[in-house]
Formats: C-alpha cells, sequence, structure tokens
C-alpha cells in the first residue's frame, strides 16, 4: 500500500515542498491532483529540468508540472507494466471517466536497481586529508578507515561505485596512507584498485594532477567520507549532453536559523523581521563529473583546491554545471552528527 501523503501534491505547493516529497518518495513521482481529480505528474527529472533552467525554488510546483500525464483506464490495468517501460516512468494512475484518480500502479520494485554506465568510469577518490573535522578519531585512524558498521567508509563509496559496472579506482593518499594501503592490500578484490601518493600537501585538487596519462576519459573525482544515494547515470548522462568539463553534484539544504533576522534600514530603522526564517540552497557534496583536459591542464605536483580549478574554468568561458540531487540523497559521514545517520542508511 503507498503512502498517499508522498504521492499527492497541490498545485500550490512549491518546487521546494515536491523535492522533500520526492526525497520520501521512493518511486520519484508526485501526481497533482484536485478533489482526487488527476491534473499532472511530477517527477524527479522534471524538477531537476526546472532547476537547471534557473527555476526558483519557491515557485509554485504548477510551472515543472507535466499536465499530459500518462494515465490508465479502470479497464487497462494489465497495460500498466508495458506502459511503464514504454515511457520509462515508474507509477501511473489509473482513473474513471472523470480522471477521478482510482489507483496508482507501480513498478514491482519500489527502489529500483542502480542502472548501470554505458562505458567504463574511472573513480578518483581524494583520501589523503587530515580529517580535523572528526578528531580526535582521525588522530588514531584516517578518515577513509573510519568504520561505519563492519566496514569503512572508504570501502562502502567503492562498493557503491561497484553497483554502477565501475571497475578502475584511483585512491589518491598521504596522512596515514600505510594504514590505508595495508587495509585494502588484505582485501580480496574484483576490482582494480591503484594508490597515488601525495609527497607533500597538494589541497582538494592538486591530487589529480599525479593523474597524468593514466586516464584518459570522463572520471568520477568523490570525496573520502560520502555516499550519493542517486542515479548518477542520470549525473552522467547530463554531463556528457551539456558538454560539461565538470559538472557537480549538489544537494538541496534546508536550514533554519535558530534566531529571529532584522533587516535594517536608513538611519539604523528596522525594515523588517524574520522569526527563525528557513533558508533553502543547493550545495557541493563533494562528487564530481570530471573532463580528462582537467588532469592535463593541471601544474604537475602543484598544490590547488579543486573550487581554485572551477573558478578557472569558470573564468575562461568553459561550461561547469551542476547535478542537482534532493536533501536525503547526499550522505556525509564528515561530521560526528551524521556518522549514525549514515550507518542506519547504510544498514549498518
Amino acid at each position: 500500500m503507498y503512502d498517499t501523503s508522498v504521492i499527492y501534491i497541490d498545485e500550490n505547493n512549491t518546487i521546494l515542498e515536491a523535492m522533500q516529497m520526492l526525497d520520501k518518495n521512493a518511486r520519484k513521482t508526485l501526481f497533482v491532483q484536485e478533489r482526487g481529480i488527476l491534473k499532472a505528474a511530477v517527477t524527479d527529472g522534471d524538477i531537476r529540468r526546472w532547476i537547471l533552467q534557473g527555476g526558483d525554488l519557491r515557485a509554485e510546483i504548477r510551472f515543472a508540472a507535466n499536465y499530459q500525464p500518462i494515465y490508465l483506464r479502470e479497464g487497462q490495468i494489465h497495460l500498466a507494466s508495458s506502459i511503464m517501460k514504454e515511457y520509462g516512468i515508474e507509477a501511473v494512475p489509473v482513473v474513471d471517466e472523470t480522471f477521478a484518480i482510482k489507483d496508482i500502479i507501480f513498478q514491482n520494485n519500489p527502489k529500483q536497481k542502480n542502472s548501470v554506465f554505458n562505458k567504463e568510469i574511472p573513480v578518483v577518490m581524494m583520501a589523503g586529508g587530515l580529517g580535523t573535522r572528526l578528531s580526535p578519531y582521525t588522530n588514531i585512524l584516517p578518515k577513509p578507515l573510519i568504520p561505519i558498521g563492519d566496514y569503512p567508509i572508504a570501502e562502502h563509496i567503492i562498493n557503491s561505485f561497484r553497483k554502477y559496472g565501475c571497475n578502475q579506482f584511483f585512491m589518491i593518499v598521504n596522512y596515514k596512507r600505510n594504514m590505508i594501503k595495508a587495509y585494502f592490500d588484505e582485501l580480496e578484490k574484483n576490482y582494480q584498485l591503484e594508490f597515488v601518493v601525495e609527497e607533500k600537501r597538494l589541497g582538494t585538487g592538486g591530487g589529480i594532477s599525479l593523474l597524468k596519462g593514466k586516464i584518459s576519459e570522463t572520471f568520477i573525482l568523490t570525496n573520502c567520507d560520502i555516499v550519493i544515494d542517486d542515479d548518477l547515470t542520470k549525473a552522467y548522462r547530463q554531463h556528457k549532453e551539456s558538454e560539461n568539463v565538470i559538472t557537480m553534484v549538489c544537494s538541496l539544504k534546508n536550514f533554519t536559523i535558530p534566531y529571529g533576522v532584522v533587516n535594517v534600514g536608513k538611519d539604523g530603522m528596522i525594515e523588517s523581521m524574520q522569526e527563525k526564517p528557513n533558508m533553502s540552497f543547493f550545495t557541493n557534496t563533494g562528487c564530481y563529473f570530471v573532463e580528462p583536459e582537467v588532469i592535463e591542464d593541471l601544474a604537475y605536483n602543484a598544490p590547488i583546491d579543486f573550487p581554485e580549478i572551477i573558478e578557472r574554468y569558470m573564468a575562461e568561458g568553459k561550461k561547469v554545471g551542476i547535478y542537482p540531487i534532493g536533501e536525503e540523497a547526499w550522505l556525509d559521514m564528515g561530521q560526528f552528527d551524521e556518522l549514525e545517520k549514515m550507518k542506519e542508511r547504510l544498514g549498518c
């Protein structure tokens, strides 16, 4: 039985509210209805296109919705499976002659398995940092080996990309690198893992300069403390279709300021006040799709942070884009209060 609280949405709900509902909805589909009458459908893809076109998160959902949704009549339920496959949708409503919604037919699996990339995509993991946010744990263990359940976070990350068919991994290491190498050398692996050693601190981007001559195709760059719980084959497709040199995976974040905010006008007069306002914005998850030219353009073994690399390309007029995901699709282990959440989400 489906939860109608995360299936139906009204036209006057905002894009932001729709994203929050989609986060709770494993089917990634909402239906716009009015008094039980089907009006439109909204998918995560519809929301993503709205955001990429510069749409306002606080705009009403009707601006992004599809007002010509696929539907079935009550006598056509037997066609549901073939219709969903033909149109690439995960749910289809069943309506009567007045378009009143009588049922929702879903694909058998409420959360589909990951798709597989249509070609081999190397994965580069930045694993050389000090992990100061997780001190004192990282005074003993390097951050990639901090356990989440029975396995260290770096192994969870590798396994998440293995589901996409990735077989080639590079791990850029520095701090306590011998411990990291010893752990993975002892594992029985069905994938290739090469360690790339930073002999000096190269920042969050300089380490990939050490990969010159090793990668000649689009690759994934990821931090060593995050997992993306979304279909990244869609991100890869968008990256290639947009002809981006870098695509940053960005997660929605909602943050309530725990104070009353005062806006001051001329002569020290109060212009307006907001009690504990809510802010919504997209933040960098630390996962990117990157073209190999980025490696070749870098000075070898020179320190640089990845945001600086992005800013350079932007200044040159190169295409740098984002792939937006929901707030719940980003699992970040970089802070203590996120550790338990990540354990629960990964089933540890």
